[in-house]
């Protein structure tokens, strides 16, 4: 599957079979979140791969919205690193290009994934931060659940003109 086909077709995922997700699948998971752009270069990122089935079936409990992780294999926990800031603040938007660049490589290879938002809902990092013993300074940013997917999302058609302007900011409509 070609890049674009890859961005236009990624759905969100949230029923997995029980197939289990190769460790290369993973890997290359985590290659691509690594390729996302960043602030100066910094890759303010940490990631926590979660394959324990007793800490994956918690997550509901500090996740109201990630019930699916109890079907997936694995999730993979994108944090932010305070540490490895160069130009403060810019880990949202460093993390937020990892959590994507995942989510379309896993289309890609023809998994299943969906984007659980953890920062900036306190309780949802605070119950991360419990779960995964992370230190003060790595933030939870999402929570991707992955696995083969056991249902089947047609395409969106997600495009809006009314969205764009050119040059400047016209009123539309």
């Amino acid at each position: 599957m070609d890049a674009l086909d890859a961005i236009l077709s990624r759905r969100s995922i949230r029923q997995y079979t029980a197939e289990p997700v190769p460790e290369e699948a993973v890997r290359t998971l985590l290659e691509a979140a690594m390729s996302a752009p960043s602030a100066g270069d910094e890759r303010p990122w940490q990631f926590v791969v979660i394959t324990d089935r007793r800490k994956l079936d918690e997550i509901p409990r500090i996740h109201p919205y990630a019930k699916m992780v109890q079907e997936a294999p694995v999730a993979i926990l994108v944090c932010g690193d305070e540490r490895l800031e160069k130009h403060k603040g810019f880990w949202v938007q460093d993390c937020s290009a990892a959590v994507q660049n995942v989510l379309i490589a896993a289309r890609a290879l023809g998994l299943g994934a969906v984007w659980c938002g953890v920062y900036p809902r306190e309780a949802r990092v605070a119950g991360f931060r419990e779960l995964l013993g992370l230190p003060p300074e790595v933030i939870p940013l999402a929570l991707v659940p992955v696995g083969w997917p056991a249902e089947e999302k047609p395409p969106g058609e997600r495009f809006d003109e009314r969205r764009v302007r050119y040059d400047r900011w016209e009123r539309t409509g």
